[in-house]
């Protein structure tokens, strides 16, 4: 967790490098929580850490995977109206290994596709990889910022690693 961007790293590096400090920083802001925190919706619209996961997978499915052709794994919910809520049914291990699967769909998709490739979005626009790691770079840290605010109305956790205890203290 908190690797750095590279300072002299290739643009396609350097992009995947700031997505994958990110993903991380997600991940981070489950960790001490129990099941009933990660679930506890935390706005009037239901926002909650679990949900912003598990739409974070389905996105990385959809953007990197789906828009090049790759494979996506069978969804068990609709991503058009489920994907950012947490079916009672649902269990936190299960959407975290949903995300790590669907971050290394994504990892392999990114790898294995040059930047000027274009691919077919959900939408039907014409992308390319360069785009879509720029927009899933976006997506990503603005849903870890609200991972952060959620995260602080819970117990009080800011920032976007954990900080070295202080000696002495």
């Amino acid at each position: 967790m908190n690797s750095p961007v590279p300072y002299t790293g290739s643009e396609k590096e350097s992009l995947h490098a700031a997505l994958d400090r990110h993903r991380d920083v997600v991940l981070w802001k489950l960790e001490g929580l129990d099941d009933e925190q990660v679930r506890r919706p935390m706005t009037p619209t239901g926002t909650n850490l679990l949900g912003l996961v598990k739409h974070l997978a389905t996105v990385e499915y959809g953007w990197f995977c789906a828009s090049f052709g790759y494979e996506v794994e069978k969804l068990w919910f609709d991503p058009a109206t489920e994907d950012m809520t947490v079916a009672p049914d649902e269990t936190t291990a299960g959407i975290l290994a949903f995300y790590d699967r669907a971050r290394a769909a994504a990892d392999r998709a990114i790898e294995k596709t040059d930047l000027d490739v274009t691919g077919t979005s959900w939408n039907g626009r014409t992308v390319s990889m360069r785009w879509v790691l720029i927009h899933m770079l976006e997506d990503v840290v603005r849903h870890a910022g609200h991972m952060d605010i959620v995260r602080e109305l819970i117990d009080g956790s800011t920032g976007d690693h954990p900080r070295p205890v202080p000696s002495g203290a």
